[in-house]
């Protein structure tokens, strides 16, 4: 496996169809949007999804969520603590040493890079930095959307003898229709750092290719979020033929249709692709 050797860059068109694609806890878990209306998924909530899909690729993930936890482990100071090579580093208070050998282990360090900041009973403890090549931007949609909220009520209570009625309300919350593009980059000189190399870039584009596998819920019903396309550029060398900002404007995504005739779907927009010179792009259709 050989280290990258030429920087990436990507977009990806994703579509959301009466779903809620990342609620917004301080907002009542409403979707989140911009102050100007636009729709918005969070570059932390993208990169779970991303680490969830790498995780069923059957890769060796450091940030794992609870509710996709394939090794047991309830805490991150106890999956570190499960690698000797990693307590021998701590040891001897060998921060490269360490950065290595957590790179080295687990996927999601080498590609996103990770903080690793544990208190210990004795002496110091660990505090190691690790920035990652993979940078992976908020996704906003092309138009504002509308959010539809609905109220719901439970038919059963929770507890014997609870105060609340069986008829105690809820919200969901669930954008109609929007149209939301992706963008990122992979920068060769930190790959070099944390030994990224050009398999894992393929196990990335395959994880964003097909985010929305295996990620239903009630409140992203199965269908209702779709990776349309995925635009993948690759520079013949390390710092790029193009600025990223002008790679991923290359892709091109505008609204025509008339508002009251729209179809809430993907045939409401035009996208179209400016080929920039010497630079190579591979187009995939999502899953």
């Amino acid at each position: 496996m050989s280290v990258l050797k030429n920087k990436i860059d990507f977009v990806a068109i994703i579509t959301c169809k009466n779903a809620n694609p990342n609620g917004d806890p301080l907002c009542g878990n409403m979707p989140r949007r911009t102050y100007k209306g636009y729709g918005e998924i969070s570059d932390v909530c993208i990169k779970r999804k991303i680490r969830n899909r790498l995780l069923d690729m059957g890769e060796s993930i450091f940030v794992q969520s609870d509710d996709k936890n394939v090794d047991g482990f309830a805490s991150l100071r106890e999956r570190a603590e499960s690698v000797k090579e990693l307590k021998e580093a701590e040891k001897a208070k060998d921060k490269v040493k360490y950065a290595k050998i957590a790179c080295e282990t687990w996927m999601d360090v080498r590609s996103f890079g990770q903080v690793f900041a544990f208190k210990a009973d004795k002496g110091e403890g660990v505090s190691v930095g690790v920035r990652g090549p993979v940078t992976i931007q908020p996704a906003f949609s092309v138009e504002t959307i509308d959010i539809s909220s609905t109220q719901i009520t439970k038919s059963v209570n929770s507890e014997t003898g609870d105060k609340k009625g069986s008829d105690t309300m809820g919200m969901k919350h669930r954008v109609d229709f929007g149209l939301y593009i992706l963008k990122g980059s992979i920068n060769v000189q930190l790959a070099e750092l944390t030994g990224f190399t050009e398999e894992d870039a393929e196990k990335i584009k395959e994880a964003i290719r097909t985010l929305f596998v295996n990620d239903c819920s009630s409140a992203r019903p199965e269908g209702s979020m779709t990776v349309e396309k995925l635009y993948w550029f690759k520079h013949n060398n390390k710092i790029g033929q193009y600025s990223a900002a002008k790679v991923h404007d290359s892709v091109k995504v505008k609204y025509i249709a008339d508002p009251e005739h729209a179809k809430d779907t993907i045939e409401d927009y035009q996208i179209s692709f400016e080929n920039l010179p010497g630079l190579e792009c591979e187009i995939y259709d999502g899953i």
